[in-house]
């Protein structure tokens, strides 16, 4: 223990008043020798067996409920992000964030009513809706994006079904084939499609189709009344029955409570087999929708949101999307932190902003994270175990051939 020598008078003699010296001991950071094993902090503890059990689990489940997201998700905001960091780093690799660059391919004019969105035509925006975009301009659009650290291109159009719509579904299609043939995932959002629909992108080689359930079902109606939920769960299990990857999640500032986040995560935790990816987005309010007022939704509620989604849907790819350029980095960090793993980054969101190239990178560069490769993304993993399964297949029948007697 290191000792400074005070001065302090410790009383007066009539002939000679000198100071007295006393000592006092202080602490110092050289005090003691640090242990490195002493200094890491413990998980937290398990407050219940719902809690103990999400962060130990070694393999995803579709029978959530409820009561058990909700206990969760409201579980102290620092417990929450420590353990939903510690499922990550189980399933992830924290470091790797997936580039998504989305492309509006067809603006405006749609029938729907959604109370968020500047393409609807019952709405006066100031968006003028447009032809659908050549297949030339998509992969063009697409060329940059990968140049740039992207490896996901998507494709949205303002439409409400795919009905009577042979020649744009053929240019979709040639759009998803040529977006592949530069070695990227290809995702699109067409609104609705029925399974012959889904089975033709298959087809063409679509890696995830995007289709939001938006919020929670109980205030579903207070947003959207052209389309039903169970409408939108059809769509998705069409998707899942052809063998596309299904990318759906929420927009979060809709006007709906804590447990609607709940009620979202619920619906898609419990759908047949989880989403490949979940896409969380902060509503960026358009003037003229009934809801270009709103207010912006507690940077919290985002945060939990994600951490929650991590431990339930422990293997999906969180999406950071549409309001994130209204996020000051650290703030994107702490949702990195907690789970989230994938941005959509470019010139645009569709109708709404997005974060640039260049300003990813660089945030990038400050914290140590890089644009996921390809072969490390869900969907190119897929294709690298359909690879080895076919060739394992084709090793199997040629072993066969040679072992097979002749005829005579």
């Amino acid at each position: 223990m290191a000792h400074r020598a005070l001065v302090r008078p410790i009383g007066l003699v009539p002939a000679l008043c000198r100071p007295q010296h006393v000592s006092r001991p202080f602490s110092t950071v050289l005090d003691t020798p640090i242990n490195p094993a002493a200094q890491q902090t413990p998980p937290p503890a398990p407050s219940s067996s719902v809690f103990h059990d999400a962060v130990q689990a070694a393999a995803p489940r579709t029978n959530w409920t409820k009561e058990e997201i909700s206990e969760l998700y409201n579980t102290p905001l620092i417990n929450l992000t420590y353990a939903a960091a510690t499922v990550h780093r189980r399933f992830h690799n924290p470091a790797a964030i997936q580039m998504c660059t989305l492309m509006n391919i067809k603006t405006g004019g749609c029938s729907e009513d959604c109370s968020y969105c500047a393409q609807s035509s019952r709405y006066n925006t100031g968006l003028k809706a447009s032809k659908m975009v050549d297949v030339a301009s998509v992969l063009e659009a697409a060329r940059v994006a990968k140049e740039n650290g992207s490896s996901r291109f998507c494709m949205g159009a303002a439409w409400r079904d795919m009905r009577g719509r042979k020649t744009n579904l053929k240019n979709v299609k040639e759009m998803v084939k040529g977006v592949r043939a530069m070695g990227m995932e290809a995702c699109v959002t067409l609104g609705m499609i029925d399974a012959e629909q889904a089975k033709e992108l298959k087809d063409a080689g679509l890696t995830a189709y995007n289709h939001n359930v938006d919020t929670s079902r109980e205030h579903y109606p207070s947003v959207i009344t052209t389309r039903t939920y169970d409408e939108r769960l059809a769509t998705i299990n069409n998707v899942q029955n052809a063998g596309i990857h299904v990318c759906t999640g929420g927009i979060l500032g809709l006007g709906e409570k804590p447990q609607d986040h709940v009620g979202l995560i619920h619906t898609v935790a419990t759908l047949p087999s989880h989403p490949e990816s979940f896409p969380v987005n902060a509503l960026v309010p358009i003037k003229g929708t009934p809801l270009g007022e709103s207010k912006a939704i507690a940077f919290d509620a985002i945060l939990r949101t994600i951490a929650t989604a991590r431990l339930v849907l422990p293997t999906t790819i969180i999406r950071l999307a549409a309001g994130r350029h209204t996020m000051r980095e650290e703030k994107q960090m702490m949702c990195f932190m907690a789970g989230a793993n994938a941005v959509f980054t470019g010139e645009k969101m569709l109708t709404t902003a997005c974060n640039g190239w260049e300003e990813d990178k660089a945030m990038f560069d400050r914290w140590g994270l890089r644009p996921m490769e390809s072969h490390e993304t869900i969907g190119g993993q897929q294709e690298i175990a359909e690879a080895k399964s076919e060739a394992s297949i084709g090793e199997a029948l040629t072993s066969a051939e040679q072992t097979t007697p002749a005829s005579i």
